[in-house]
Parts: C-alpha cells; structure tokens; sequence
C-alpha cells in the first residue's frame, strides 16, 4: 500500500513539474485573470452609467430619427421620419462607396507612383519623391480641409461649371457624370459576362500551362483577356442592358434626376483618401520591386523582353510576395480613416452617428460603430490573407 502511495505521488510531482502542464496553468490563470477583470470593468460601467442614468439599450433604433441624409446612392436616402437604423444603413453604404472607390483608385495611384520612383529619368523620378514626401508627411485631415475648402469650395458655381468629357461638370456643388440606367436585359447581360470572363480566365491558364510545358508562344495573357472582353462587349451591343442619361444644367444649377450627382464632400474624401493612401502603396510598391534580385531583371533583358513586360511578367508577380501584408495594413488604415469624411460634411457611418448623438445616448451608438468598423476591418483583412496565400510560394 505504502509503495503504490508512494509511486502516485511520485506521478504526480512528475505532472506538475512537466513544462507542458506549467505552461498550460499559467495561460489558464492569465485567462481567468483578463475574464475576471472584463467582467469587473463591465459591472463598474453599467452601474456608473445605471448611476447617471445613461439608457445602454439598442431601442432607439425603431424610433424616427429627426434628421435627413441627403448623400447617397438614390436621391432622399433618409428623411426625418426614417428610423435611426435606416440611418446607419446610409451611413454604412455611404462608407463603402466612398472605401472601395478609394481603394481602387489608390492602388492605381500607388502603383504607378511606385515604378515612376525608380524611373531613370530625373524628372519623373523627382515627381515622384515629392509627391511621396508631401503626402506621407502631412496629417491626412489638414489634407481633407485644404482640398475642400481650398480646392472645391473655390471652384465655380453650378450654373458655370467646368466641363469634363463625358460630359461631365465640376463645380463648387460637387461632380455630375453620365449614369448608367439598367434595362431588363441587364440580369442576362451580368450573366453572360460572368460566363466569359470565366471562360477566359480558364482559357489563359490553360495556354499558359501548355507554354511551360513545351515553351512555345501561347499568348495566354492576351487571348484569355481577349474572350472576356470580347463576350462582354458583344453581349453589351446585341443586349442593350444599360442606357445612359447624362447630366443637365438648369437655370440654377445641376438638374436633379439627370445624371449622376456626388457632392463636393464626398469628392473630398475619395480624393483626400486616395492621394494620401497612394502615397504609402507607392512606397510599398517601390520595395517590394526592389526586393526582387537584380539578376531577375538581367535574365529577362538578356531573352528580349522590352521593361513593361519584366515589370508584368516577371517582377511583379515576385514582388506581390513582398508587398500584400503592408499592403493590408494600408487597406485598413484607408478603412478606417474613411471616418474622417465628418470633418468635411460626409455622411458615413462616424458622420451619421455624431449627429445622432446630440439627441440619443453615445454609448450604444458608438458601440454599433466599433462593431462596423471592426467588421470592415476583419473582411478587408480576410480577403487579403487570402490573396497573400494565394502569391505565397508553396513548397513540398
């Protein structure tokens, strides 16, 4: 009895002296510490805010907001009698075609500066290093004011515009394009377009896997992109599935319903976002062009291929290796600094929930905003590591 007491305890002194255990207890303990302190901190907070009698509940929501949005993807997007969630949703739609323009514009924007930055050309070169300099090293909301109140607030008025091709007009009010009106052959358009880009896509990576497996010329690049094009546009012609209606000028300006109409605002806050975005993308771009080994480059001159040809067939696609996590947190910075599109009269998300505040509690308005910018930010990071993995080099 007393050697199988003795052994157990030996056991058991073994157990708790096994790292595995130790680091397991600790990390248990940590847990239950931070758990701990959370449920503290929460308790103080609703009995502080229970003390001030701050409402924490989400029943405003239902309830007739009292304000109007006049920003948005129809005309009147929300009216007084509107329920404050019907405002998030503007706002929320707001923030997302004012993110994902920008996004795209700044990547271009980036991409473009980033090769003009090792150009051997002097000027170009210069250009770019100052462009770089000036926006990285400015504060990005001195930037939102001076362009709009500097640049756009200083333009002419709406009943002598700027005219843009298109048309398009400029003007103090904001931008008015050519919209584009769907008929009831756009669902089947969308739908045959869908098919040949999927065709071309399979297309080019099939000619691409002949070519390196028997090294001959398949122009894998050029016919696939030239299906997916080709479809759509056919279609687009044989279809008819959008018409266009242009923008007007009345007596007093831009003609509502004519045209589509985006206010200086948001012009502000795209250009602001993508000028100072591109900036940091080009930096990116330029290192991660640079990372590539100069001997890439030589073998590629040495077989013929012309500079635009090493940069799309060769570099890039070994630099994006390099440049999608900096890219991500670039992303994520335009994302979040899309809130600062209240500082110059934009209705998005952070804008419409200051005007709530002056009339509903904060706490739970800025609650539901955390929870939006944060699942942005975890979408925009999620579709990134995606792609990261996708250029990752894979190994055996």
């Amino acid at each position: 009895m007393a050697s199988f007491t003795g052994r157990t305890f030996s056991n058991a002194t073994a157990f708790l002296r096994d790292v595995r255990f130790q680091r397991a207890a600790v990390q248990l303990i940590i847990l239950i510490a931070v758990i701990a302190l959370g449920v503290w901190l929460i308790n103080n907070i609703n009995a502080g805010l229970a003390r001030a009698r701050i409402p924490t509940d989400f029943s405003f929501l239902t309830q007739p907001s009292g304000f109007q949005i006049d920003e948005g993807l129809v005309d009147q997007p929300h009216r007084r009698t509107d329920s404050y969630a019907n405002a998030f949703a503007v706002g929320l739609v707001n923030t997302l075609r004012a993110v994902i323009l920008s996004l795209i514009l700044s990547t271009l924007l980036g991409l473009f500066v980033g090769i003009a930055r090792l150009s051997t050309n002097f000027l170009v070169r210069s250009l770019a290093i100052g462009y770089i300099e000036l926006f990285q090293n400015t504060p990005l909301l001195l930037q939102l004011f001076f362009i709009f109140t500097s640049v756009l607030l200083t333009l002419p008025r709406a009943t002598e515009p700027i005219v843009l091709p298109g048309p398009s007009y400029l003007s103090s009010s904001g931008l008015a394009t050519p919209n584009l009106i769907a008929t009831e052959t756009a669902a089947f358009w969308l739908l045959l377009s869908v098919i040949g880009i999927g065709a071309g896509i399979a297309l080019w990576r099939r000619l691409r896997a002949i070519r390196l497996e028997t090294g001959r010329t398949t122009y894998a690049a050029e016919i696939g992109l030239g299906v997916m094009i080709g479809v759509t546009v056919i279609a687009w012609i044989v279809l008819q599935p959008f018409t266009v209606d242009f923008p007007e000028l009345g007596r007093f300006g831009y003609v509502r319903n004519k045209g589509a109409i985006v206010s200086a605002n948001f012009v502000a806050i795209v250009l602001g976002l993508v000028l100072y975005t591109g900036a940091f993308i080009a930096e990116v771009v330029r290192s991660g062009i640079q990372s590539v080994p100069t001997g890439q480059w030589e073998a590629a001159r040495s077989q013929g291929f012309t500079y635009g040809q090493i940069l799309r067939l060769i570099v890039i696609p070994q630099a994006l290796r390099v440049m999608i996590p900096p890219l991500t947190n670039q992303y994520l910075n335009l994302a979040k600094n899309s809130s600062l599109g209240a500082a110059v009269g934009f209705a998005e998300v952070f804008g419409v929930a200051r005007t709530m505040a002056q009339s509903v509690s904060v706490v739970p308005i800025m609650v539901i905003v955390m929870g939006i910018y944060l699942a942005l930010s975890l979408i925009t990071a999620a579709v990134m590591n995606v792609l990261n993995a996708r250029f990752q080099i894979k190994t055996r």
